[in-house]
């Protein structure tokens, strides 16, 4: 559960980091922020799912403003830190039924769906900095090993 939850953490620092480079060239790079509301509806679509609740609703390619992003990602700390906090070494275990945006019923643990989420955002985050740099931005450090120093 320790290795779950470090990854979270840096999750979030990861994309508080992000954020703070895309509101400070906003309105210059539009494919790095769909990019990024795009790692924050995918954060919130699988923690509904996790609480059991239909995500039917949550599009996941949606064109979201800045601020909406900084509010998302807000939201989606703290559903994900309270999400956290109450679960076990043997929760990881257990099985999630879910369906897809295809309706489809899909079944995993817990470890495997939490796994996915915090590695999903890293792959986004490289295309970001991709993005900025091809923009003439400096990427944003957002390593692992950055974080835990």
């Amino acid at each position: 559960m320790e290795t779950i939850q470090k990854m979270f953490e840096h999750l979030h620092w990861a994309n508080e980091r992000i954020l703070d480079t895309l509101q400070k060239i906003e309105g210059e790079n539009n494919g790095a922020l769909r990019l990024f509301s795009h790692i924050l509806l995918t954060e919130k679509l699988w923690f509904t799912r996790l609480q059991g609740l239909d995500s039917s609703h949550i599009a996941i390619w949606e064109d979201v403003h800045i601020d909406a992003c900084a509010e998302l990602a807000k939201q989606n700390e703290q559903s994900i830190t309270s999400f956290l906090k109450n679960l076990t070494n043997r929760d990881l275990d257990n099985i999630v039924t879910y369906r897809n945006s295809k309706g489809i019923e899909f079944q995993n643990t817990l470890r495997e769906i939490l796994t996915h989420v915090a590695l999903h955002g890293h792959y986004h985050r490289g295309q970001i900095n991709l993005r900025l740099r091809s923009e003439r931005h400096e990427p944003v450090n957002v390593d692992f090993i950055t974080f835990v120093r």
